[in-house]
């Protein structure tokens, strides 16, 4: 892919004595307990835990899903916790990209229109949108994929176009929640490296959450959560 297609780079991730509480009927869950920790921009880091340890509550308040009970979240030196709906809109759009265990692709449309979509939202022309998908198609390796709907594609394919729909809008975080979790051995290996290179080629800032440890393996740099906090 030409690097014109990927100028921005990867952002500064911080988090200050976050906690975040449900409130349940029964009782409250507390999902994360002052969790401090720091990303630098361009790098890509796994997180590692059982269900329930706080990982994905973390990569929601990161990606302005959901907000802290307590605490600071900062990307790109914005308080993201304290952002209007309009501005989370925007946040979510144009900062960050998603990559989910489920592909979040819309089933009635070909692949190639799939990653269209969000650059067609942002505002870019039809013609500008179709090219950018076609290369990042290539670049993920389903170029001769493109007009294939998600059910006449296997899973590993529908998580690669899942990773270019991320990509579309050229955001400076990536977020990715157990992206490898419905996929076999060989394909979750392709995905976790796919994921790597994105911070490796093109200095995007790359965090992934798994239970799976061949997965974490292929990041450079690992963590573990536990209960709601880091471990040591």
């Amino acid at each position: 892919m030409s690097t014109s297609f990927f100028t921005t780079r990867g952002v500064d991730v911080a988090v200050a004595d976050v906690s975040k509480t449900y409130k349940m009927p029964a009782e409250d869950v507390q999902a994360l307990r002052h969790v401090d920790w720091e990303v630098r921009k361009g790098q890509a880091v796994a997180i590692m835990g059982p269900s329930g340890c706080g990982k994905s509550t973390l990569l929601n308040l990161l990606g302005g899903v959901d907000r802290p009970s307590g605490g600071r979240v900062e990307v790109d030196g914005m308080d993201v916790g304290s952002m209007d709906e309009r501005g989370l809109e925007v946040y979510r759009l144009r900062k960050v990209g998603f990559v989910f265990q489920f592909y979040n692709l819309i089933p009635s449309i070909s692949a190639i229109e799939n990653i269209e979509l969000p650059m067609i939202m942002a505002g870019q022309s039809e013609a500008q949108s179709r090219e950018r998908a076609q290369a990042i198609l290539d670049l993920v390796g389903l170029a001769h994929k493109a007009l294939k709907r998600p059910e006449e594609l296997s899973g590993g394919e529908q998580q690669r176009v899942g990773v270019g729909l991320a990509l579309a809008n050229d955001p400076a975080l990536i977020l990715a929640d157990e992206p490898t979790g419905n996929l076999d051995s060989v394909n979750a290996d392709a995905i976790a490296r796919l994921l790597v290179s994105l911070s490796s080629d093109h200095g995007k800032t790359v965090i992934m959450v798994s239970h799976d440890a061949n997965t974490v393996a292929h990041f450079p740099t690992t963590y573990a959560m536990r209960d709601g906090r880091f471990e040591s």
